[in-house]
């Protein structure tokens, strides 16, 4: 992460934590609208490396806000294809604050004169769930580093967007079923945290596209690419 990034992070964490309490124009008056602006009409000039950075941070901590709606409002018309791909950078968020409070409860919770994360059985659905975890997050960030090359244009990172909707919708029940498992009923209360970012993880499965529709113009995509033009889209995207 750069420098300039980190900074971002740091800032956003913080202006997270106040907004919370205080709302979106909290954000706004931060001036993240301006995240996405090029340095020469006033604004950050960041790019979507750092939307994902902070978009991250947002569905972590205030996943009811629209955040996503306000950075990417920056860059005037806005396609259907670029706010899905906004919405993993949330998903993504959310689901590792659901790891974490996951990890955090069954270190602290005893049951049989012992931590639950001690037992085998806990383990491995956690286990499962943090491979859900970075496998949303591997997506996320393929996504920015495709977008970063192209610039803003969802049409040349169209396999990009599709790839990680889909890979972050089909993560969606396998990471809240589990952190609620391992939670037990303290997870459906609104005094507890959990909540807070499941139920936004399950509009958002929806949101921009189901499984079913993101399924299928991925399919389509590696259907018109075959067999050897999948293969060199596939390695000229890892250079």
């Amino acid at each position: 992460m750069s420098a300039a990034r980190d900074m971002l992070c740091d800032t956003a964490s913080a202006v997270f934590a106040d907004a919370a309490d205080a709302g979106i124009a909290r954000v706004e008056e931060a001036g993240f609208s301006l995240l996405l602006v090029s340095e020469a009409d006033g604004g950050f000039g960041g790019d979507w490396g750092d939307l994902n950075a902070v978009l991250r941070i947002a569905g972590a901590r205030v996943p009811e806000l629209p955040v996503a709606e306000l950075i990417l409002s920056g860059l005037g018309e806005v396609p259907a294809a670029l706010r899905a791909a906004a919405t993993v950078s949330l998903m993504a968020g959310a689901m590792g604050q659901a790891l974490d409070l996951s990890i955090n409860h069954v270190n602290t919770r005893q049951q049989f004169g012992r931590p639950l994360g001690k037992f085998q059985a806990v383990q491995q659905s956690l286990a499962v769930m943090a491979c859900e975890v970075r496998a949303v997050d591997a997506a996320a960030a393929a996504m920015a580093k495709r977008f970063d090359a192209v610039g803003f244009d969802a049409g040349a990172a169209n396999f990009e967007i599709a790839a990680a909707k889909l890979r972050a919708n089909r993560a969606v029940g396998v990471v809240t079923a589990i952190s609620h498992q391992v939670h037990g009923a303290i997870g459906f209360t609104r005094e507890y945290d959990l909540n807070r970012v499941t139920i936004p993880l399950m509009r958002w499965r929806g949101a921009h596209g189901n499984d079913a529709y993101w399924a299928q113009r991925l399919g389509r995509q590696v259907a018109e690419f075959g067999g050897r033009g999948l293969w060199e889209a596939m390695t000229a995207r890892a250079d």
